[in-house]
This record gives structure tokens, sequence and C-alpha cells, in this order.
């Protein structure tokens, strides 16, 4: 019997990670430690960043809107998961899933992109040192982030426009713990090609672009090191390479690991519960993992961003003895 076409469905059915009873205090427990320690330590870099003038520049005025975009994109899946556990359901109305998707989708650019801008940024300061404030002088930084913003923002209405066409049948459930973009197309009933030609070709030119860029920045930077005579001198232009690589190795390895998982555990077992859970674990690396770790790999080898910290907790400490002392006046 054919299924039933649902032009426009009421809900769909977010499996999550496991169905056990058992375990969802765990989950509930595990995942709400996450989301926590990724906010507190992005707004702890912000704050930071914003309180101490020696970081108001180029490269930490990047870092802060990296770290505000982490926050959003977390904060996209995390608290709806949570909840859904909380009340013992896994339903997502169908315009919060649509919502979702949007967010994600913008997010997600938002990260690629800024990493680009990050590794641009570099490129700048290492191989023409020189003109390195008048180029990314403050003006030029503010366009960077505007234009990251209008192409994420466009991907991802373009991207919402497209599943908004689908129309889908009574089999509604999304192997996820959020309304994942892929997984939503492929439960439509209705011609998904155009759909996925247009996952296929912004994929290569939103993601395949921003990583050439990154690549060609660094292949740059590294022969700028190469030609530093002192050991010293090609240390000290490294080292402010290194947070900025590790998060973008962290970034590219685990959202590559995720979709080359999903396509053979999907190829290997198409319609196995197996396949489902391992997809949505493999998809915490760089929903959850890769923005919790962004301030822990930034802030444990840079000694400007641990000053700023430490003048931030001053500030704090001092407002509150002040705040503390005017309590117990009469």
């Amino acid at each position: 019997m054919a299924q039933r076409n649902l032009t426009r469905p009421s809900e769909f059915l977010l499996l999550g990670f496991s169905e056990e009873p058992e375990l969802q205090p765990l989950i509930f427990g595990l995942f709400l430690s996450m989301y926590l320690i990724t906010v507190f330590g992005n707004l702890l870099i912000i704050l930071a960043i914003s309180s101490d003038s020696h970081l108001h520049t180029p490269m930490y005025f990047f870092l802060s809107n990296l770290s505000f975009v982490d926050i959003c994109f977390t904060s996209t899946t995390i608290p709806k998961m949570l909840w859904n556990i909380y009340i013992q359901s896994q339903v997502i109305t169908y315009e919060a899933c649509i919502i979702q998707v949007y967010f994600l989708m913008l997010f997600a650019g938002l990260d690629d992109f800024l990493l680009t801008v990050m590794a641009y940024d570099r490129f700048v300061a290492i191989c023409h040192p020189l003109y390195y404030m008048v180029i990314m002088n403050p003006k030029v930084c503010r366009i960077l982030v505007l234009v990251s913003w209008a192409i994420s923002v466009l991907h991802s209405l373009l991207q919402t426009l497209m599943v908004l066409r689908l129309s889908f049948c009574e089999e509604l459930e999304i192997p996820h713990y959020f309304c994942e973009l892929n997984q939503m197309v492929q439960l439509a009933c209705s011609d998904s090609f155009p759909n996925d030609l247009v996952i296929y070709i912004t994929a290569v030119l939103l993601a395949g672009g921003p990583l050439t860029g990154i690549f060609y920045s660094y292949t740059k930077i590294a022969s700028s090191i190469h030609r530093i005579s002192s050991a010293q001198g090609k240390y000290k232009a490294f080292s402010t390479c290194v947070s900025h690589l590790s998060v973008v190795s962290l970034f590219y390895c685990t959202s590559l690991g995720v979709y080359v998982s999903s396509a053979v555990t999907h190829s290997s077992n198409p319609a196995g519960t197996h396949s489902l859970h391992s997809s949505a674990t493999a998809s915490v690396m760089y929903t959850v993992l890769t923005p919790m770790l962004n301030p822990f790999i930034y802030s444990l080898r840079n000694k400007d961003l641990k000053r700023g910290l430490k003048i931030l907790f001053e500030e704090v400490a001092l407002k509150c003895h002040f705040a503390f002392g005017l309590q117990k006046c009469p």
C-alpha cells in the first residue's frame, strides 16, 4: 500500500540516542553539563576580550564573534533535546523543525566563514606584519564579519525554502536529536532531487571554498615562517597560529567524520536502529564537542587571553565585594 502524502505534517519524532528509559537521566546530565560548559566558556571569552583593551585587536574581535556563534549553535539544538528528555517526549513540531534547520545552517556556515576570516587574519599578520593594522583596520574587520553573516543567512534561507517545497509521508522519524537537513530530505515523498543538488553544490562552494582559503593562507604562512632565520622567531610566529589551526582541524575533521560515518552506516544498514543512533552520536562531535572545546583551546596557551580573564575576574570580585559591603552598611 502506498504511503499517504502529508504536504505539511504537524510534527516529527526525534529518535535521539537511545530509547531505553534508564539511560535518559545519564544522557540528560551529560548534555546539560556540556551545554553549560560551552555557554559559560564562550561567554567568558567574550567578556574577557571586551574587558581588556589590549585584546581589542582583529584576531580577538573575530574570536569573540566565533564564541558568540558557538553559543548560538549549541543553543539551537541542546535545549530542545533536554526539554524532550525532561518531559519524556520525542516530538518536535513542523514549524520548530524548520526553524531549527534554518538556524543550524546559519550558525554552521558562520563557523566556517569566521574560521576562514581568522586564517586570513593570521596570514596578513605573519606575511605582511608592517601593513597588518592598515589592511586589517576596524572597518575591514566589520565588513568581513558582515559578509560572513550575509552569505550564511542567504544560504540557510535557500536550504529552508527548498525544504518547505517538500511533501512528507507518514514515516516522520528523524534519526537524530535535532532536525538534520539531509535526514529531512530523505523522509520526503516528493521529488527531492533539486534539494540534493542544492545541498551538494552549496557544500562544494561554501565548504570547499573556505577550506581552500584556509589551506592557501597556511601554505603562505608556512613559507614565511620557514624564511625566518632565528628559531625563536619561528616559534613566536607559529605559536600565534596553533590555537586557530587546532580549532580548524577539529571543526573540519569532526564534520567530515560525521558525514563519512553517516554515509557508511546508511549504505551498510539503511533501516537499522544501530545506524540511526550511531549517526546521532557522531553528530555530537561537531555540534557539541567542538564549540565546548574552543574556549579551552584558545585560552590554555594564550597569555594575553589569560590576562584578560584575570582582569575580568578581578573586576567581578571587586564589584561583588563592593555590593556586599553596601549591604552590610546600616
